[in-house]
């Protein structure tokens, strides 16, 4: 099968590690686990010393129990029979679109969002439309738009809420529109979730899976947790059909999750509360720390993130976003990603989640470069 190369993954892949300022990172500042332990008033030695006494087996094959639960408690109406996990939501995406599409299906999907969402039904030999989101209607769909694309028979709508990278968020009205929409067409509707929960403002923004039968919503412990290092994600479908099918072919790449991994996520979760608190105070905190700069920084202009981790930051001048990102890290050691990992140019994906620190002494090398680059 041939597929086309993971643009964001492979820029990461390849100058993360000798970035001085990370601001390409999307995860909520990570956490250890004697910061997580602390956080939730768990006896970390206790906790090890009973775990150490297990065996190394396979574990529960679908979840561990208290896994599962914490996962039911992010929805409105989700049980433990769901769900399934996964090694991250990147082997959610995959599992789900490589089970769901086959070739010549019609797939319909957003983009800029993250590459896994039209590559992947593509190299099935998918039929792919894009809908594109556009800075001028704040990188929210045209819905007429996709109506007109949602032909009865599509198999598949895949979007992304919060979106990656612009950080616009769908609200509740417009994701029931979307929902009606798929309904229209018959065609299940995948929502990448991923960084659900970090709002700017207060309000609840549902999930796919609570407002559409043949809604499939993705998510993982990575980026609202800050514990991307356990690689769990999970889909939630409300399918018996599909959750079944999933599960076949699960098989052939996962036997299960570790043990270990889903009982630190279980702890985790089941104090879900005070790590969501923590994490929009820092998305917060630290949009405010941003903006600031924004406003003041000549050469740049952005749309305002509503929730998630990421903006994208458009630069003036005719440098290309590869060319842009690379000198940057070269001369300042500030990280960030190449908009033509998604699809535009003349912009770069900032993660505005890191530490406060990091984030502001990164825009204050940024600013260095802009002003001598882009005169």
């Amino acid at each position: 099968m041939e597929i086309k190369a993971f643009q964001v993954e492979e820029w990461m892949n390849a100058y993360e590690t000798t970035a001085t300022y990370n601001l390409a990172e999307t995860c909520v500042d990570s956490i250890s686990l004697q910061t997580l332990f602390e956080m939730v008033g768990i006896d970390k030695m206790a906790f090890f010393d009973a775990f150490s006494r297990k065996r190394m087996t396979y574990g529960d094959i679908e979840g561990k129990p208290e896994f599962l639960e914490g996962i039911c408690g992010l929805y409105r109406n989700v049980l433990p029979e769901h769900i399934v996990t996964t090694h991250g939501a990147a082997g959610a995406n995959h599992l789900l679109i490589s089970s769901l599409v086959e070739a010549g299906d019609k797939v319909i999907s957003v983009m800029p969002t993250y590459q896994q969402l039209y590559s992947i039904p593509e190299s099935i030999g998918a039929d792919v439309q894009i809908l594109h989101l556009k800075k001028e209607n704040g990188y929210l769909p045209d819905l007429e738009e996709l109506r007109r694309m949602a032909v009865p028979g599509t198999k598949l709508i895949c979007i992304n809420n919060p979106n990656n990278p612009s950080g616009a968020l769908m609200q509740n009205e417009m994701l029931r529109e979307i929902v009606e929409i798929a309904r229209d067409a018959g065609a299940y509707l995948l929502c990448d979730e991923v960084y659900r929960h970090l709002n700017q403002e207060d309000g609840y923004i549902e999930s796919i899976v609570d407002l559409y039968e043949k809604g499939i919503s993705v998510s993982s412990m990575s980026k609202v947790f800050s514990l991307a290092g356990l690689r769990l994600g999970w889909i939630v479908t409300k399918d018996a059909a599909l959750k079944k099918q999933l599960l076949s072919h699960r098989d052939y790449c996962l036997i299960s999750c570790g043990m270990f991994d889903e009982a630190i996520a279980a702890v985790a979760l089941k104090h879900a509360d005070k790590i969501l608190a923590r994490s929009r105070s820092l998305i917060q905190k630290n949009l405010e720390i941003l903006d600031t700069w924004v406003q003041k920084e000549p050469h740049i202009s952005y749309v305002k993130p509503k929730a998630g981790t990421t903006a994208l930051l458009h630069y003036e001048g005719e440098m290309d976003s590869v060319t842009f990102c690379k000198q940057m890290l070269d001369e300042t050691g500030v990280f960030m990603t190449p908009g033509d990992c998604f699809g535009e140019e003349k912009c770069a994906r900032i993660g505005y989640a890191c530490s406060s620190e990091d984030l502001t002494v990164g825009l204050e090398k940024m600013s260095e470069y802009l002003k001598k680059t882009l005169k």
